[in-house]
């Protein structure tokens, strides 16, 4: 390279860094392509590729030092600076995009010479597309911005020599450790601990956020990188393996240390490569590449994926254990200010038992030596730790984590471990806060080595916001809040359900379970049943318990999807339902389960649209389960409602409501809420063959709006509705279209914006120009769907497989069309669209969404008003019904 770069020196002027830049460049590539193959071959090989990049930076800016210096800007002198890597660069351990951030220091004040010569090397390394920090300073000035900033402090703590004068930058060394670094530990740590939390309230706050950033997220590499920031400061360690000797780490601990070091690193250098850019979020579509680098594959039910971030969220855990275990034993040393303790720790010390004592606000043993005679120990700490509102010392943790091996199946089948693991649910009133602090540690799975499994286990949807472990303790943390009387007015039955009573020990245990057969080939509430029946007796329910908490856990979705996925206005899904809930207990446990369920999901999945369903629900099966299922009829509906239409309309004349009431068929009695047959009334009353009305509301109560129309009917308005609204974005959660005997359509939309709310009023009359528009022909829906039915990027790599039933049981007169498929913008109005061309009568359409999941079912009738049974009407409606899916998807996609 040298003489390359000598022969290169004979050309004069510009034409010398041209070919200077081509030669680092070739130079750059050929290296950097001869990494990425090593890497290729050794996916896990992080340590070595990481060192590998840095190697290849040092070598290109130690290149263009000599360079400038010898043949840009040559000048006696060159001993008065030297080039220091700082940062990441100078901690050697570098992914392909990362920063390259130097430092010039220089003897005393910049001269002109030293200014053109650090331009001259900045411009060259720029076209080189290296993304460079650099800053030029004197010692004194390092010394002094580092005692203001500690960013700059941390920066030049991790600092490393490359080229110049040597003694400067060991003066500079000496001047940071003597004169800066020592005697300020415990400030560092107060301000890496402080940024610490303001980066995980940055990055959403938890560990198992479904799209992790690998180094600023909580449990990424950032966590790792300050761990060891603070034990260089502390301890002047130049590696994590120095604090083994130290006696701060096990080499266990530092065996987990390393582990998770190595497995985050390999994740982000593949992101680089993948991304061909700097790239730390882990999104969906990345995931599924990174897996596939890394040697993931599809095995027992899970796609490779989730195999990968399963193991990628247990090390983000393993980086949070050994974090908390420096940072104790800091703490016993006395390096963090107590200030710092009492903002973290706030609790004040109660009396404790007897095995325990207060520690910095913590509750801390005894005596360790014997703390473990007595295994049950284990669970009384979590126990105590609730009682006194303490939280549970580091050590403690430490103590626990190493033995659990103590949690043997004597253990798990002594009856006074049951009774105090049922008490850490039932007796504190904060469940969650034991529940994950025991999972944390591995004391959960210990105990119920079936919920092992799914600690840490991701759905790679985008529906879940958590790993399975933590959505059951999200679960169970809501269940406590509204046991609390924390969500009467959001949830007033579910409140009023466990104010009246129910058996506790039975829900909180069913909630504990009820996912617990996940990630398996087989349905997981079949596989959750089954394990129910073992674990439950050994929690010490009874037989009758244990019953109920099985069926709990096998039907634990069913009035989910009863509410969601069937109309709840049929009578015949409140019998069916009714029928399979047998009893109020059990109706009882399942709407509080069904709702923590759903609440558990995360942030924004709970709305009002989901509230009024299970409301309906529940409401009608009370009412059957007391007065009897044959209250719930067809008839009976139809009488109420027209006695309610008299009630609203007491200014129409009896003729004219009489007029009304004869020209709807019965079905429209039984399917709508008076308040929307009142305004299709009024639209309807002296209607124009040639106009269509449109009624637009927001329907606050149920977090959507209405969308009512009315107009002559013809064959496909509903498809045409479809693709009027899909055209304005708006998202269909429930339809119901009827027709009237004189020949006229009503129809009933409900629709949410992009983000799940209602319509802003100020919104509504631009949204009912366009409908009237595409309505009247004016704008073809087909076509101008082409552009707008897409994909976005980033979720394409979601895949559902597209699944469809038809069922003639479930409604008395009408067939029900389950589509179970890939949801996308112009879902709904390719399959309405396709249903009418095959000459098939919507009467309703219901519609879920579980993130990139769509569950449409549509209530139809053949031509001739009848249900279809004939089995090749089915088939041939199946494959048309695909064959539509299949080609939006293309469309989508491309």
């Amino acid at each position: 390279m040298r003489a390359a770069v000598a022969e290169a020196a004979r050309t004069e002027g510009e034409g010398f860094r041209t070919r200077l830049v081509a030669l680092l460049q070739e130079a750059n590539e050929t290296g950097r392509a001869a990494i990425a193959e090593a890497f290729t071959a050794r996916p896990f090989a992080a340590e070595q590729t990481t060192r590998a990049y840095t190697w290849l930076t040092d070598c290109i800016v130690l290149t263009t030092v000599e360079a400038v210096r010898d043949h840009v800007a040559p000048e006696t002198g060159t001993s008065d600076f030297a080039v220091i890597a700082v940062g990441g660069y100078g901690r050697g351990a570098m992914a392909p995009y990362s920063d390259v951030d130097v430092l010039f220091l220089a003897k005393g004040k910049i001269t002109p010479w030293l200014e053109g010569f650090i331009e001259s090397m900045l411009y060259i390394l720029w076209d080189l597309h290296l993304k460079v920090g650099h800053s030029s300073r004197t010692v004194r000035d390092c010394v002094k911005l580092a005692g203001e900033d500690y960013t700059i402090r941390t920066a030049l703590l991790e600092h490393r020599y490359l080229c110049g004068d040597a003694g400067l930058a060991e003066t500079l060394r000496k001047k940071l450790w003597n004169g800066l670094f020592k005697g300020t530990e415990s400030d560092f740590i107060e301000a890496k601990l402080d940024e610490r939390l303001r980066r995980h309230q940055k990055q959403g706050g938890q560990r198992y956020v479904v799209e992790p950033n690998v180094k600023e997220g909580k449990g990424g590499l950032r966590d790792l990188q300050s761990l060891y920031w603070i034990a260089k400061y502390v301890h002047g360690v130049q590696s994590v393996s120095e604090l083994v000797r130290l006696g701060l780490f096990t080499d266990e601990e530092f065996r987990r240390f390393q582990q998770a070091e190595n497995f985050l690193w390999a994740v982000r250098c593949h992101l680089h490569l993948i991304a061909d850019r700097a790239m730390d979020q882990l999104t969906f579509d990345l995931q599924v590449q990174v897996a596939e680098r890394l040697g993931y594959r599809d095995r027992g039910g899970r796609r490779a994926v989730e195999h990968f971030m399963q193991d990628y969220f247990r090390h983000a855990t393993t980086t949070g254990e050994v974090t908390r275990i420096l940072l104790t034993k800091l703490e016993a040393a006395h390096v963090k200010s107590e200030p710092l303790l009492e903002r973290i720790f706030k609790r004040r010390p109660r009396t404790v038992g007897a095995q325990f004592v207060a520690l910095g606000n913590r509750l801390a043993l005894a005596d360790p030596a014997t703390f473990l005679d007595d295994r049950l120990n284990i669970l009384r700490i979590f126990d105590e730790a609730l009682r006194t509102g303490m939280l549970i010392h580091p050590d403690a943790m430490r103590l626990i984590t190493a033995n659990l091996k103590l949690i043997d199946d004597r253990m798990r089948n002594d009856p006074k471990a049951a009774e105090m693991f049922l008490g850490l649910l039932l007796n504190h009133g904060n469940p969650e806060r034991a529940l994950r602090r025991m999972n944390e540690l591995g004391v959960l799975a210990a105990f119920i080595p079936e919920f092992e499994p799914i600690v840490a286990m991701m759905q790679y949807n985008m529906y879940h916001h958590y790993t399975v472990d933590e959505h059951t303790i999200q679960c169970i943390r809501h269940l406590a809040l509204i046991e609390h009387g924390k969500l009467e007015e959001e949830l007033p039955i579910a409140s009023t359900i466990l104010k009246d009573g129910v058996n506790r020990r039975v829900l909180y245990t069913a909630l504990l379970l009820h996912d617990i057969g996940k990630g398996r080939d087989e349905d997981h509430s079949i596989v959750g049943a089954r394990i129910a029946r073992k674990v439950a007796p050994r929690l010490g329910l009874s037989p009758e318990e244990c019953a109920t908490v099985e069926w709990l856990v096998r039907y634990h979705l069913l009035m989910s999807d009863m509410a969601q996925k069937r109309d709840v206005a049929d009578p015949r899904t409140v019998r069916d339902f009714a029928k399979a809930v047998q009893t109020r207990e059990r109706l009882d446990l399942l709407t509080v389960l069904t709702v923590c369920d759903i609440r558990g999901v995360g942030p924004g999945t709970w709305n009002n649209w989901k509230a009024a369903l299970l409301r309906a629900l529940y409401r009608q099966t009370l009412n059957g389960l007391e007065n009897g299922l044959e209250d719930i009829n067809r008839v009976k509906r139809e009488q109420d409602a027209h006695k309610d239409l008299r009630a609203a309309l007491p200014d129409w004349t009896e003729a004219d409501l009489e007029r009304e009431i004869d020209r709807h068929y019965p079905t429209y009695w039984q399917g709508l809420h008076i308040t929307a047959q009142e305004i299709f009334a009024t639209m309807l009353r002296d209607l124009d063959p040639a106009e269509i009305r449109i009624d637009l509301h927001p329907d606050e109560d149920r977090d959507a709006t209405r969308a009512l129309f009315a107009m002559v009917d013809h064959p496909g308005i509903f498809a045409r509705l479809t693709g009027a609204l899909a055209l304005v974005g708006a998202n269909v959660v429930d339809a119901r279209s009827y027709t009237t005997k004189d020949g006229y359509a009503t129809s009933a939309f409900w629709i949410q914006d992009a983000d799940g709310h209602p319509y802003e009023a100020d919104r509504l009359p631009r949204l009912t120009r366009m409908i009237h528009k595409t309505l009247k022909g004016e704008v073809v829906a087909r076509d101008e769907m082409k552009s707008r039915d897409k994909i976005k990027k980033r979720e394409r790599a979601f895949e559902v497989k597209t699944a469809i039933s038809f069922d003639n049981e479930g409604s008395d007169i009408y067939t029900l069309i389950e589509v179970d498929t890939r949801d996308r913008p112009g879902l709904l109005f390719d399959l309405a669209r396709t249903l009418a061309a095959s000459h098939v009568q919507i009467a309703s359409a219901v519609i879920a969404t579980y993130g990139e999941q769509a569950v449409d079912t549509f209530y139809v009738k053949d031509m001739f008003g009848l249900k279809l049974h004939s089995l090749s009407k089915q088939r041939t409606l199946d494959a048309r019904l695909r064959e539509a899916i299949t080609a939006g998807q293309e469309r989508a996609r491309s």
